[in-house]
């Protein structure tokens, strides 16, 4: 049995967070909004977890119409 690896999308605040679901969501791109582990950053309350699998597709979706801070493994 195989666990599916995740990464996470860090941004500087909840409002980039909800626009990013929001692309994600319009373009049927697998995710979910959830609270930033803190072993990761204590920024911005919110991230968006995705399957690593999906890495390039959440890159191209949200490259030129929202600003992150990073994406992360989880």
């Amino acid at each position: 049995m195989t666990t599916e690896a995740y990464e996470v999308v860090l941004f500087h605040s909840v409002s980039y967070a909800l626009k990013a679901e929001k692309i994600l969501k319009a373009k049927n791109i697998s995710y979910k909004l959830i609270p930033v582990p803190r072993h990761i950053s204590s920024d911005c309350g919110f991230c968006v977890r995705f399957p690593s699998r999906l890495h390039r597709q959440v890159v191209d979706a949200l490259r030129d119409s929202v600003e992150f801070v990073a994406i992360r493994p989880l």
